[in-house]
């Protein structure tokens, strides 16, 4: 992963980069995809001068894979802003993005009326109030206001936006304090990393069904997992013993024949969906919120696809979850009883696993420096990550469905 050609992979290809946007209750509205592309110097190019690149990989994404059944937002190029061009079909879910340089152009008015007459959604980008914006915000439906620009005159945008008839995305709505703050402007969707970091609640108790997940995981983590104990601690949980049986069963197995024994569902199901099983139950996740689950699976499949290694999907997938579930690290280490590298990456980022752990953070925030601090290539974290999309999207969806 190292071994890459620097400049192969930093200049000339565009990053791409998807955050989901959620209600306040953290259920996914959207998902929003840009694409930036890396200067000579480690620099972010200006997207006038990369439109091309941008507009390229536009036309190779497929939006059901990023978005699911949500709406996939997706920043304007100027041949998008003259009539949706390089842009999936109208109708599907679509929102176009409008940036501020674009915007404050003479034709902007006609061309977002142009692209809501062929069916997109708009959202206006980059909003700090300015007045030659007010026509636009009586046709707009979203509007992004950047909570880390506008902290001290927050309530004052979003109540602007609102009155006007738009609704408010909260852009880098990243820790504590700006998603607090964003809530109590009164912002309607937030825009960020699925889960946040550095936020625990050192008074949480375990239920007994999480106590058995945790300990399904320490089993599967060890270098050579104990069948016998695997499947007893399965056949000792009624929820897990139903769920491991329903999907050994469901029609994606593609088996001729029933199986009731839990031993024989363990063997077929085998240990890395079993770990996502149990993290599945973890996270609640059901059919009809399957966002959550499948940020996990996304970041634990990108981790062991950069590591080609069992411990780094183990390190994403504990690393997200517990962040759902607002665990301390220390805690979740206990409990899963994982190797002292593990351990170490889950802790502070440090270890033979902690580079990529880290990498993969910071390009879930969108910030490519801290990507390239870790050691990695921002365009081969984005390429990795991309490609588990879909992966982690069908692997989701059955789990959601065993957990319903």
């Amino acid at each position: 992963m190292h071994d890459l050609d620097p400049a192969g992979l930093r200049v000339g290809a565009a990053v791409v980069h998807r955050q989901p946007i959620v209600h306040p209750d953290r259920s996914v509205f959207g998902y929003a995809v840009r694409a930036s592309v890396m200067a000579p110097d480690g620099s972010v190019e200006p997207e006038q001068r990369v439109e091309h690149l941008v507009e390229a990989q536009y036309r190779i994404l497929d939006p059901d894979l990023l978005s699911g059944d949500k709406l996939l937002v997706l920043r304007a190029t100027t041949r998008v802003m003259m009539g949706g061009y390089d842009l999936p079909p109208a109708g599907g879910g679509v929102v176009v993005e409008v940036p501020e340089r674009m915007s404050l152009e003479e034709p902007a008015f006609q061309q977002i009326v142009g692209l809501k007459e062929l069916g997109y959604g708009i959202a206006l980008g980059d909003y700090r109030g300015l007045t030659l914006h007010d026509e636009l915000l009586s046709v707009v439906d979203y509007v992004k206001i950047d909570v880390a620009d506008h902290l001290d005159d927050l309530d004052r945008l979003v109540a602007r936006v609102q009155t006007a008839g738009a609704h408010v995305i909260a852009e880098r709505a990243d820790s504590r304090d700006r998603i607090h703050a964003a809530l109590s402007a009164g912002a309607d969707l937030l825009q960020g990393p699925m889960f946040e970091r550095h936020r625990s609640d050192s008074t949480r108790q375990l239920s007994a069904g999480e106590v058995q997940c945790f300990e399904l995981v320490r089993l599967l983590s060890e270098e050579y997992p104990d069948q016998d104990a695997v499947v007893r601690v399965v056949g000792s949980d009624p929820e897990l013993t139903m769920r491991v049986l329903h999907l050994v069963n469901s029609s994606a197995t593609g088996l001729r024949r029933h199986i009731d024994s839990v031993r024989q569902a363990v063997v077929l199901v085998g240990p890395r969906q079993l770990g996502a099983l149990a993290m599945a139950s973890l996270v609640d996740a059901r059919t009809a919120a399957v966002g959550p689950l499948w940020s996990v699976l996304t970041r634990a499949l990108t981790c062991a696809r950069l590591t080609g290694t069992d411990s780094g999907y183990t390190v994403g997938m504990l690393s997200a979850v517990a962040s759902h579930l607002r665990m301390p690290v220390e805690s979740v280490i206990e409990r899963s009883g994982v190797s002292a590298a593990i351990a170490d990456a889950l802790r502070d980022q440090t270890g033979p696993l902690g580079p990529v752990l880290a990498a993969v953070l910071a390009h879930e925030e969108n910030d490519t420096q801290a990507v390239m601090a870790a050691g990695f290539e921002p365009i081969e974290v984005a390429h990795v990550h991309l490609a588990a999309i879909p992966e982690a999207l069908a692997t989701a969806t059955a789990l959601a469905t065993a957990v319903a």
